[in-house]
């Protein structure tokens, strides 16, 4: 093999050839003046050789000592960098892919003073585990850890040692583990004070409105009503005042508010009992007010906080009031809601929307009705109530129902089966989504919540889509509605729809078969009229009874084959009895229609005595369906949206995605310990 030897490279070897270049310099001189003069010439021939001599003998013995003082000032130059490297103030360390520590320098060792000669860097700080070191594809990572009270930005950096095992000769490392992790610590302590007290003096935006301004005012007498309204005032300012927040009363039932982002953390402690001190104002009214509050929490300005605070205070009112709703960038947080909000005997709401409702439906060519999935008697009642109302309007009308559950089938039968309707008055979804056009309305009952639907696309295909439901909103709500009709203290959609169906048509009439749908999905959601009834159901009662509803024949329909009574037997004969108030069962999935047993399950609970809520579940289809009840004493509705469901206050329902019973009712009991340490329930 050839030997290959050492050399200079690089300006430095340019710089060592400098006499050459100028010695080609000199020749080509000597050459011009030989031509003008010989022995000038050769006088110069003379002195180039002479310096061609010095400087060839200058090179070849100054090369080997300018090679001694390179590696030499190389040598000095590795250790001045191990020197700073070792004295650097950012504590540095080596470790290998299992996280011992091979070299650190001093402000690492200063820093881990005190941990026994530790080795393993997890030991030290236990987030730093080799779980969290860099993967192959990875070229560093950084994250935040905390050790003896102060926080560190950490940073972990793969260093490659491709082929190490092949060069060097006293340490092994196997080819899949051949790189090392540097970790460097950066103390960011007082930055994220300044950052956190930055967000705490962070403004926001917030609206307070009395719900039953009203119906309080005359409740009391007419004298009496400015120190009413008075007290409220002095209670609301007091407790934005003492959170050195700013109070701005901008109707006579509607308040401005600015707080701080620190000042919302102590009054969200308290979980708002600003709730709570408004009902106890009572100067001899015989109704408490109420409040509903919205914030708008987390924002970049302030206008998109006000705005964030417009759609917080709008979802608390279609809640049902007497709750503050916070929402922010990440999601929206409920407070208080635990007491059902006072119906209006007023029908003036109404009519307004079945005017609005009447002029959207006139304006299109045909219209869609759906409700939601494993349609009850309620979603199906209020789907025929639609229908008869665009019918009534002289438009085509279809109703989406994909399965027909046991206990909509006496009525689904009746109608599919008799003349006087049209064959495709029931759709399924692939045939609705065929048939919607630019021209048609889709109207939606009985849910707010665009996944509960029969047919989810079909709300992306509609430009105009209207909804009329009974229960309170969440976070998920279907967008773009041009009508929103919500009322949360009506006793059921049917309710809801006998209502419009006065305003929107005059003097309207319908089949007896509509009128006991429309009769039985508010006699199911009442309990026979025993639950969640006021003056308006009993209204709605009677408009149906007048259009021919059939008592007797309502009540046969909805009968219990002995199969299914029995599964409710069972349910309930299992049930346990959790805290001594809670009833959880389950119910056997074996027949037809089990969440409508489960729910009349979960109905039948409710009657022994000391129950205050009851939760029976199913199974059906590859998931588990929970059916909530309570009567007056819990909230349901509030244990079901933290399961990922909804409802009423005393009506409420949700739905696992697995099918393991233990694990449901393990989740539920947790649900019911955590919101009862927490105080909302």
């Amino acid at each position: 093999m050839k030997k290959e030897k050492m050399r200079l490279k690089g300006q430095l070897r340019m710089y060592m050839h400098w006499p050459l270049i100028m010695a080609v310099l000199l020749i080509a001189m000597n050459i011009w003046i030989y031509l003008i003069d010989k022995r000038a010439g050769l006088i110069m021939s003379v002195f180039i050789l002479i310096y061609l001599g010095i400087a060839g003998g200058l090179y070849f013995y100054n090369r080997s000592l300018i090679l001694a003082d390179l590696i030499q000032f190389s040598v000095q130059y590795k250790g001045i960098e191990n020197t700073l490297l070792k004295e650097l103030s950012i504590p540095y360390a080596i470790a290998l892919e299992d996280g011992r520590i091979l070299w650190a320098n001093d402000s690492f060792n200063a820093l881990m003073s005190g941990q026994k000669k530790e080795k393993t860097l997890n030991r030290m700080i236990p987030e730093l585990h080799p779980g969290v070191f860099p993967k192959e594809d990875m070229e560093h990572v950084e994250l935040e850890v905390t050790y003896r009270d102060r926080d560190y930005q950490a940073e972990l950096r793969r260093v490659n040692l491709e082929g190490f095992s092949e060069k060097e000769e006293l340490l092994q490392i196997p080819e899949e583990k051949e790189f090392f992790v540097a970790i460097s610590l950066r103390d960011v302590t007082e930055l994220n004070a300044y950052i956190r007290e930055n967000e705490d003096q962070r403004m926001i935006a917030g609206l307070i409105y009395i719900d039953n301004y009203d119906e309080v005012m005359e409740s009391v007498e007419e004298v009496r009503q400015s120190l009413l309204v008075a007290l409220i005032d002095r209670k609301i300012n007091k407790y934005i005042g003492d959170v050195d927040g700013i109070v701005k009363k901008m109707e006579k039932d509607k308040y401005f508010v600015v707080i701080r982002k620190e000042s919302y953390k102590k009054i969200k402690e308290d979980k708002f009992s600003i709730l709570e001190e408004v009902k106890q104002v009572n100067i001899g009214n015989a109704r408490s007010a109420t409040l509903s509050i919205g914030l708008g929490l987390n924002t970049a300005t302030y206008a998109l906080s006000y705005q964030y605070a417009r759609v917080a205070i709008d979802l608390a009112l279609a809640r049902g009031g007497d709750q503050a709703v916070i929402k922010d960038c990440n999601g929206i947080t409920y407070f208080g809601g635990k007491k059902e909000q006072t119906a209006k005997n007023t029908r003036v709401k109404a009519r307004v929307k079945a005017e609005a409702l009447r002029e959207f439906i006139v304006t299109k060519d045909q219209v869609i009705v759906m409700g939601h999935k494993i349609a009850d008697p309620d979603s199906f009642g209020a789907c025929m109530g639609i229908y008869r109302a665009a019918v009534s309007l002289e438009k085509k009308a279809h109703i989406v129902i994909n399965e027909v559950t046991g206990s909509v089938r006496p009525l689904y039968d009746e109608i599919a089966e008799s003349p006087a309707y049209e064959d495709d008055i029931f759709l399924t979804s692939e045939q609705a989504l065929d048939l919607v056009s630019d021209n048609t309305m889709v109207i939606v009952v009985d849910t707010n919540k665009p996944q509960m639907t029969e047919c989810p696309e079909l709300l992306k295909k509609s430009k105009m889509i209207a909804v009329l439901d009974h229960h309170r909103q969440g976070s998920n709500v279907i967008e773009n509605a041009v009508l929103s009709y919500v009322e949360p203290y009506s006793s059921s959609t049917c309710e809801m729809v006998a209502e419009v169906l006065q305003y929107i048509v005059d003097d309207i009439r319908f089949p007896s078969v509509e009128a006991d749908c429309l009769y039985a999905g508010i006699m199911i959601d009442t309990r026979n009229f025993m639950n969640r009834t006021g003056v308006r159901t009993f209204e709605a009662a009677a408009f149906l009874r007048r259009c021919g509803a059939d008592i007797t024949r309502v009540r046969k329909m909805f009968r219990d084959d002995m199969a299914s009574y029995q599964a409710k037997a069972e349910a309930v004969r299992r049930a346990e009895v959790y805290r001594q108030e809670f009833a959880i069962a389950e119910c056997p999935s074996n027949i037809d229609s089990p969440t409508v047993l489960a729910a009349q399950a979960a109905n039948e609970l409710l009657d022994i005595s000391g129950i205050k809520a009851s939760f029976v579940l199913t199974v059906y289809e590859g998931k588990i369906y929970m059916s909530a009840r309570s009567i007056d004493e819990v909230n349901v509705q509030i244990i079901a949206e933290k399961l990922g469901g909804g409802g009423h206050i005393n009506s409420a329902g949700a739905q696992f995605d697995h099918t393991n019973i233990e694990e449901a009712i393990k989740a539920l009991k947790q649900t019911i310990d955590t919101m009862i340490e927490e105080g909302d329930i």
